[in-house]
Formats: structure tokens, sequence, C-alpha cells
């Protein structure tokens, strides 16, 4: 049986960040899994450009983006197997078991002393939908098609609907209308769009791609391939107007309609997950409540930026490298992160620490806000506060603000 010191799971851009910065850290015995034949995740699909601009200080593609880090791990001779699925993780007497199999070795059983779970997140699939009709060809996720385009070179269709206004639905949009195919429309069930401003912008306004808020997909039509969908407004309870339906042709229906963090071996292993981020409950070293078992990037909480997902996977590998030099065991009796006003959820969940140390805290408000104060408050005290232009539900905020050892923290955002 093989033992290493770290074994991280998945090797897409958490992973990747989380192997480099261990070995920075000065974590010897590193692996990194990754079920896919190559390094990269989901970063080797997204050919647009807009990544690292917070991590490299400028624009690149995905693929470019991925090259930087699967660099400094071929650098750093940390080694990894792909094409090999975990299948389970257990814990005994402290000790961390991992099972996972490929071609090449059958079923392995690994022994580490800490992992780092890195699988990232899955698109809600059209079951999860509940839109009548049959299950013909030509509905898919906006990954899957996403990837026959990008990565396979093949044409899903040439007309297409495309149900939910998140960042990869609008990136696509632009994208198959750069390669002929005709959007007829983006529609979104909220009251407001879902992905980034910026993608707004530049994947529909600047292609006169038609995007309709409150409005749904009633119906499929067809039962070999698609023909066509019935799209209707809705009203703020989410009900359908009767009377505003509208037929629409199309041979392609793509669905961008969330996604959500891959934790079924976090489940099975035990770990609590948070109820609105449905990842890991997290402390601020981002350890689940298993010691020794850390949490990064979608897999925690599904992230706007992917700088954003590197910048995790360093906290959590940092966090790693504190456990295994036995300076955090997760023994410390933790405090309690509150999301105050305006604010959805908060990562980390709870702190630890026992002295006033930074801690990195990622948030996101429940409504679109203008010219809003992030604060963070222990004990009735402001200890940190940060002013942007603007808050919307889709974008993460990122603020660092030093803690106390007692009471709970609060971040709140305010309108000024």
């Amino acid at each position: 049986m093989k033992a290493y010191d770290l074994i991280i799971i998945g090797g897409g851009p958490a992973g990747l960040a989380a192997a480099v910065a261990a070995r920075d850290n000065g974590i010897e015995s590193i692996l990194i899994l990754e079920r896919d034949k190559q390094l990269g995740g989901i970063l080797n699909q997204c050919i647009h450009n807009g990544f690292g601009l917070h991590t490299f200080k400028e624009e690149l593609t995905g693929p470019e983006y991925a090259y930087r880090f699967i660099k400094r791990v071929e650098e750093a001779e940390i080694p990894c197997l792909t094409d090999t699925m975990v299948v389970d993780l257990e814990e005994e007497e402290g000790e961390k078991y991992i099972t996972a199999m490929n071609r090449k070795d059958g079923i392995l059983t690994i022994r580490t002393k800490a992992i780092i779970l890195a699988m990232g997140c899955r698109e809600r699939p059209r079951g999860a939908l509940n839109i009548p009709g049959f299950r013909p060809a030509g509905v898919y996720s906006a990954g899957t098609a996403q990837r026959l385009v990008n990565i396979e070179g093949k044409m899903p269709g040439r007309d297409v609907v495309i149900l939910g206004s998140g960042d990869i639905g609008l990136i696509m949009a632009r994208r198959m209308t750069l390669e002929g195919i005709k959007v007829k429309g983006v529609y979104e069930v909220m009251s407001s769009p879902g992905g980034l401003t910026r993608n707004i912008v530049q994947c529909l306004e600047d292609y006169e791609i038609p995007l309709t808020l409150s409005a749904t997909v009633k119906e499929i039509h067809g039962k070999e391939r698609i023909e066509g969908v019935t799209v209707a407004k809705l009203d703020e309870n989410r009900e359908v107007i009767e009377g505003t339906e509208e037929y629409i042709a199309c041979d392609l229906l793509v669905l961008a309609v969330g996604l959500i963090p891959e934790n079924e071996l976090s489940k099975g292993a035990g770990i609590p997950l948070d109820a609105k981020t449905k990842g890991p409950v997290l402390d601020e070293n981002f350890m689940t409540d298993i010691p020794g078992i850390f949490a990064a990037g979608n897999v925690s909480v599904v992230y706007d930026l992917v700088d954003y997902v590197s910048q995790s996977g360093e906290i959590a590998a940092r966090g790693a490298a504190a456990y295994l030099s036995g300076k955090d065991r997760g023994e410390k009796e933790s405090n309690e992160v509150v999301a105050g006003e305006n604010v959805n959820f908060v990562v980390p969940e709870k702190i630890r620490r026992g002295e006033k140390e930074e801690v990195s805290f990622f948030l996101r408000v429940t409504k679109p806000l203008k010219k809003i104060k992030v604060e963070v408050v222990q004990n009735g005290a402001v200890l940190a506060s940060k002013q942007l232009p603007h808050g919307a539900p889709p974008e993460m905020i990122f603020i660092d603000s030093p803690v106390g050892a007692q009471g709970p923290v609060t971040v709140q955002v305010r309108e000024v």
C-alpha cells in the first residue's frame, strides 16, 4: 500500500494551485488524483479569454491559465495519476485511506495523512427542472455543449434556445454565434441575470442576443430530435403567466441552470455540508469538520472567478501544512461566522484561531445593491471594511480581516 503525506483529489485549478502551494509550504510527499485524461479540469475547454487578471495580472484563456500551474507542478516534480477515479475515502485512527481505480493499476488503496478535496462542481441536469416533454436528442447542458464545440469540434445544432443566464450559458451564446449557430434567445427564471455583468455585455449585448428575464421553457417539443420549445413569462412566485406562451422552433436547447459542488465523496466520508453553499462546512484554513481533510475550489462553493478558486487552493494547502506540522490539528474551539445583513453566505463558516490573525472571507449578496460597504464585525467592533461600487448575487466578494479569539464573527453588507 502506497502512502503519502498529502493527497489532492482533483487536478483542476484548485487542485493544481493547492499542489504548488503545498510544496512551497514544505510538504514533500504529495500525490494528485485526476479522473480526466489530463490535468487542468474544466479550464481545458474554456478557450475564451478573461482568466488570470488577479493571479497573473494579464488576460489568459482557460488552457493558458491551466498550463501556468501544470508547468509549475511538473517543475516541482509532483506526481499525479490521471484517468483515475476516486470511489471512496475513509478514516481510521487518524490515518486516511483512499480507494481509487484506473485501467492500468486496477483498484488502488492509498494511505495518507491529509487530503484536499478539489473535485469541482457539476451542472444541474434537465431531470432537476421537471420540464414536460419527451427526451429527444439536442438537449445539452452548457458544459457539454462547450466540450462538443471547443474540444471535439462538433456542431450540436443550427438554431438554439438557452435556458439560464449563468456564465457558461452566456459564454456559449457568444461561442455558438461565432460558429454560425443562431441563438434565438436566452431565458432566465430570475428577475436579474445569473452571470457576471461583463459577460452580459460581451456575450449578449455585443452580439444583439436577446435576454428575457422572469421567463422559462415550459415545454420541450419533439420525440426523436428536439423540434422546438414553448417559453413563457413568470410572475413574482415563478408561476407561469397564462397567455404569455410562445413557441420557438429550434433543434438545440442548452441548459445553463446552475452548478452544484461535487460532494458525493464528502457525504460518504461523513463530512457535514453547508445548506447554503452545498459544500463542506469549513474553518479559516478550509479544513472540514474531519481534521486533516480540507476542501478547495468549487467543491466548497461555486466561485465566479478562477483566481478565487486558485486562492482557495492555496489557503487549503497552507492549512494542510499547518496540520501536518502539528501547528493546527483542528482541536481548538470554534467561533461561528454569521451571514449578516444582505449576505447570502460566507466562507469560511467558522473560525478556530486563538490569536488575532488575518482571515480571508468569501461572500455573496442576496440581491443587487449599489454603493456598498462590506464589514466584518466581532463583539460590536468593525474589524475590517471595504467599499465597492455595487454588489450582485452572481459576483463573489472577497475581504481580508483580523479576527479575535472570542465571539462570533458577522459579515454584513450595507448600502452607503
